[in-house]
């Protein structure tokens, strides 16, 4: 019998886990900065769905060909981004190689304002003389527009996006079965709330102690775990104001950090 090679079940593996510096952040001797525990090293902040039928990757950090080595992540079958900002679309041109494995462009899932912007960004890509370029040369993409509370199916789950708020700017959540990850977020929209009700699984953006124009503080994430009651929690998009076992010795016991390699069955 030849098994697959994909996941049997469902699990959700944080690629990273850090702010948009990263920790330890260039030039800090804090602590945290020059711990050696291994938790407190985070790349910045992206996670991998593994599906029976393939790899879901969310956002593209700088260091998404590292991650993707670290946890011997040999395929990734599609994309979908949150947003557009550097620290979580910057390593799309390593993406150039994934066409090469699965026959074909990479479907990626976004916003259009995050499509317009990565046909700026990567405009090499879209060039009428590189379209016949063979894989590898180029990131070679399917867009999908997505938009929030409209649900689309990816390799063959039904994801839904929500509408959250990064400060003035705005973002997506993603939600699949019992589990939403919702990083980047310092205000949920009601709608967004109602949509988020009855989690197993919430993953969900928690900076530092203080608060910020656009992220959730420590105390405002686990207000909105008290609301919204899942049954366990992880938090990331972590800066280096968070030591991690001395953090997590105080949560909530159905609360934790999460960490770069934690692996989520859900």
């Amino acid at each position: 019998m030849i098994e697959s090679p994909f996941a049997p079940e469902r699990r959700l593996t944080f690629l990273g886990t850090g702010t948009s510096t990263g920790v330890p952040i260039l030039g800090c001797d804090c602590p945290v900065c020059t711990s050696d525990d291994p938790r407190n090293q985070r790349t910045r902040p992206s996670v991998l769905m593994s599906f029976p039928a393939g790899n879901l990757l969310i956002d593209t950090t700088p260091e998404m060909r590292i991650q993707l080595l670290r946890e011997k992540i040999r395929r990734v079958h599609a994309i979908a981004f949150t947003h557009h900002h550097a620290d979580h679309l910057y390593g799309l041109d390593d993406a150039r190689l994934f066409p090469k494995w699965i026959g074909g462009p990479v479907p990626v899932f976004c916003e259009q304002d995050t499509e317009e912007y990565i046909k700026r960004v990567f405009s090499y890509a879209f060039r009428e003389e590189s379209r016949d370029w063979p894989p590898g040369f180029i990131p070679k993409i399917q867009f999908v527009r997505i938009e929030p509370g409209g649900e689309f199916e990816v390799l063959g789950q039904r994801i839904l996006p929500l509408r959250l708020h990064h400060g003035s700017f705005t973002v997506l959540g993603f939600r699949v079965g019992d589990l939403a990850y919702c990083t980047d977020v310092n205000r949920i929209p009601e709608a967004s709330f109602d949509a988020l009700q009855g989690l197993d699984t919430l993953i969900l953006d928690a900076l530092r102690y203080e608060s910020h124009p656009t992220h959730f503080s420590l105390d405002e994430a686990l207000g909105v775990v008290e609301r919204l009651k899942p049954k366990r929690t992880f938090f990331t998009h972590l800066s280096h104001s968070f030591d991690h076992g001395y953090v997590e010795e105080r949560l909530p016991a159905d609360v934790r950090l999460a960490y770069d390699g934690l692996i989520v069955p859900f």
